[in-house]
């Protein structure tokens, strides 16, 4: 067939390359225009071609959805139109700016989603750089004036920088956050986050109706009873408050970040950042611990991070008795004395807590605290009050009513609160008061007069005792005992107390804060650097220790150990004097986002083999078999050029060459780097600090800590991650994400395989450390395969086949790596 000279085909060729052309006009724009149409397959993307607009699916759903997510990302949803009404697969929809200022989402008469604002001018929608589609007027260069509609007051489950939770209180819009039903259904899910009330801000997480988790009321820094949402390196939180409006909302500190705040459809409130180009990692969770549950331990009663955790406040004791010692705590507690409204009620004052939920404010803001405490008193049901700052006006009155729910211990940052009290609750308190007052009076009293009478001989005798002390102490630092029994002078000088004030600058620059005492930074007189570790006067056990320390450290000489220069010691005040170390310690850098960033695969090799160096000397090649007990990365020091150097022998132990472990009762170490025998038996021996090893190696090669790691697709620490990766055969997936450039596989793999062997939990199975620095070196030809783990943390990786890894050939022989570089994930 033939039409007007052309041929049908050509004629329906040219009206394909009309659709296909109008198609890409609309893909390659940020804006649609009145009467223009979106349709599935094409979409609007903003001009920095940071988020795109377009019709989706989710998971194993068939149906599309209206939605916006990051450009060139795998497909990370912000906001979807239709959440409750997907298009069906069999039907098409498409999106369409009407000439009246609507938006509608539909197919003939079948509408999905709507928007209609009742402006009969030019309008335009357009998708924004900051995830924000807005409706405006404008013309064809641009929009103009304030938005008639825009997406950011729709939230769905993700609030994005600049994005707005709260409320417009000259509209009585309300801005809040709903979960997804799940992973791959973005329908309304049943939790919800949201800002309330107005009046004194608090926010809340919901299941349907029903509190979770409360973090609140607004206090002027924080909200109350939390230090989650603070400023940090990677966003700054703001809260705004005004007639018109109170929300909160946060900026990025970096705007290179992508970081969106987002509820889980399991109900987590979580701040992720977008990693290296590859997945979203959590960087702060708002729920912490038990306490922030809500209303766990019941009205007056203060939750705690502590066992046991629920704590009735001073003046009250446990509903009931029975179901307080089974540790249910929901009753909570009730008054000792009865509230009499007309018998003069008086109010005590309690620190450190966060504020109970229900909260009102004053009719009158500008109450000081005395004339908020006299309208509180003024009201029978009025049971406590504080002044806080909310609207940053100074201070707000803030009154509760009725019973008070959802407190919990937060000594670091609480708020003060004055719960109303009966008059013989106060008589009591005062009476106790009075009490201590008279023993403090009359223990004075004697204590100046026998003072009085004993000061002029005992003066005499404890100079003399001190004396002799201090000649005996500057014996016991000045020898050490060799391994015949025998004993040796030391070249340790001792460092007269003034020397060491003006070296520090009177202790004016502290460094860093040890197991006993404070560290500071000091330059001595013929211009060294030096650290010196001040020994707490507090510490019960500190002498000890530092004995230990000095009569260890005196006679180790290795490149990977840190040098002591001397020991101060001065009526009470015990000091060690250290070269000082300007790079600080291998937490420092390691476990910082952006300073890790600086420690290239070269340099973290560099820092494993130095350790293990350090340690096979502690453990093999020094005058006695020591035994540190207490590795990990704040006890590695690094020097200008970034070697390591153990430090920290405050609870180390000698052996002779024959000994090799020992019991104790008392367990002394850190949590996370004991070797299971150790933290649960007592035992320890060189095997523990190859677990310790182990452990830290792992740290150096992921970059995050093993007590506290944390991973979205389960609940293991890092040594538990690993092992998991291990037996998945990919161990590369441990590998730090900050480091940039590209590293050897084989190196990566032998220190993972390496790092496994240590931490294993037979103790006979575990490398001794001249094994370890052989295999390091790839002097070692036979490395043999790592068996399960062993943990004494939360979490670690439990095998249902212990002995699975026997049978298993491994995958990682230099064989069979065809691999020559790695770039970093």
């Amino acid at each position: 067939m033939k039409a007007m000279g052309f041929p049908v085909s050509v004629c329906c060729c040219c009206c394909w390359l009309g659709v296909l052309l109008l198609g890409a006009a609309a893909a390659a724009t940020d804006t649609l225009s009145i009467n223009q149409t979106l349709r599935d397959g094409q979409t609007l993307v903003s001009a920095g071609k940071v988020f795109e607009l377009g019709f989706f699916s989710s998971g194993n759903s068939s149906g599309r959805y209206l939605g916006i997510w990051y450009k060139n990302f795998p497909l990370t949803v912000t906001w979807v139109a239709n959440r409750n009404a997907p298009i069906i697969a069999t039907s098409s929809a498409e999106l369409t700016l009407g000439s009246n200022g609507s938006i509608s989402l539909g197919y003939g008469s079948v509408i999905y989603w709507s928007i209609r604002v009742g402006v009969e001018n030019r309008v335009l929608l357009k998708l924004l750089d900051d995830g924000n589609l807005v409706l405006t007027g404008g013309n064809s260069s641009g929009t103009t004036g304030d938005p008639l509609w825009q997406s950011f007051d729709n939230i769905t489950d993700t609030l994005l920088p600049e994005m707005k939770l709260g409320w417009n209180l000259r509209t009585g819009l309300e801005r809040k956050m709903s979960s997804w039903v799940s992973t791959g259904d973005p329908s309304v899910g049943q939790f919800s986050f949201s800002l309330e009330p107005p009046a004194t801000p608090q926010l809340v997480l919901k299941q349907g109706d029903q509190k979770l988790y409360r973090w609140g009321p607004w206090n002027g820094v924080r909200f109350s009873g939390s230090d989650a949402l603070k400023p940090n390196p990677v966003f700054s939180p703001m809260f705004y408050s005004s007639v018109d409006e109170v929300y909160y909302k946060y900026t990025l500190v970096d705007n290179s970040t992508l970081l969106r705040f987002i509820v889980t459809p399991d109900g987590l409130i979580q701040y992720s950042a977008w990693r290296n180009s590859d997945r979203w990692v959590p960087v702060v969770t708002l729920q912490r611990d038990n306490c922030d549950r809500y209303g766990m331990c019941g009205p007056y009663s203060s939750c705690y991070s502590s066992n046991p955790n629920c704590r009735c406040l001073d003046g009250f004791a446990p509903t009931s008795i029975q179901n307080w010692n089974s540790l249910d705590w929901m009753d909570g507690c009730t008054r000792n004395y009865a509230l009499n409204c007309s018998n003069n009620d008086g109010f005590v004052k309690y620190t450190g807590l966060k504020l109970p939920d229900f909260s009102h404010l004053s009719s009158n803001r500008s109450l000081k605290l005395k004339e908020c405490e006299t309208e509180c008193l003024q009201n029978c049901s009025c049971m406590a009050y504080t002044i806080i700052d909310i609207h940053g006006n100074g201070g707000d009155c803030v009154l509760w009513y009725d019973q008070l729910v959802d407190m919990k211990n937060y000594p670091d940052g609480g708020d003060v609160l004055y719960i109303r009290m009966a008059r013989p609750e106060l008589d009591a308190i005062a009476h106790v008061k009075r009490r201590k007052l008279i023993i403090l009076v009359v223990c004075i009293t004697l204590s100046t007069i026998c003072g009085l009478l004993v000061i002029g001989f005992a003066g005499w005798f404890l100079l003399q005792a001190q004396k002799r002390r201090n000649k005996a102490m500057q014996t016991i630092y000045r020898r050490y005992v060799r391994e015949d029994g025998q004993e040796e002078e030391l070249e340790l000088p001792l460092f007269d107390i003034n020397v060491i004030a003006v070296a520090t600058d009177q202790f004016s620059v502290q460094i860093g804060q040890g197991g006993f005492g404070e560290v500071y930074q000091g330059v001595l007189p013929a211009g060294q650097d030096i650290a010196v570790k001040r020994l707490s006067r507090n510490s019960g056990q500190g002498l000890q220790e530092f004995k230990n320390e000095v009569a260890l450290i005196a006679k180790l000489q290795h490149r990977n150990l840190v040098r002591l220069l001397g020991c101060c010691i001065h009526n009470e005040e015990r000091m060690l004097i250290y070269e000082y170390l300007p790079n600080k310690s291998l937490d420092y850098h390691l476990f910082d986002e952006k300073r890790k960033r600086s420690l290239t695969w070269k340099i973290r090799f560099n820092i494993i083999m130095g350790i293990s160096r350090g340690l096979l000397y502690l453990h093999e090649d020094s005058r006695l078999r020591i035994i540190h007990r207490d590795l990990k990365a704040s006890n590695v020091l690094l020097d200008s050029e970034m070697n390591p150097k153990i430090s920290d022998f405050g609870i180390a132990r000698i052996f002779s060459a024959e000994q090799t472990g020992e019991m104790t009762n008392r367990v002394v170490g850190t949590y996370g780097y004991m070797s299971p025998e150790y933290a649960l038996r007592g035992h320890f021996s060189v095997k523990s600090d190859v677990f310790s090893f182990g452990v830290l190696l792992l740290e150096i090669v992921n970059g995050h800590k093993n007590w506290g790691f944390y991973h979205p697709d389960h609940e293991f620490n890092l040594v538990g991650h690993a092992w998991k990766l291990w037996n998945e055969g990919q161990p590369l997936n441990l590998l730090d994400e900050a480091i940039e450039e590209s590293v050897p596989p084989q190196d990566v793999i032998r220190c993972i395989q390496v790092g496994l062997l240590c931490v294993q939990q037979r103790v006979q199975e575990r490398p001794t450390m001249s094994s370890v620095v052989h295999m390091l070196t790839g002097e070692s030809t036979d490395t043999p395969l790592p068996k399960e783990p062993g943990s004494s943390g939360e979490g670690f990786y439990k095998s249902t086949d212990s002995s699975s890894s026997v049978s298993v050939k491994n995958p990682w022989t230099s064989n069979e790596i065809t691999m020559t570089t790695l770039s970093s994930r």
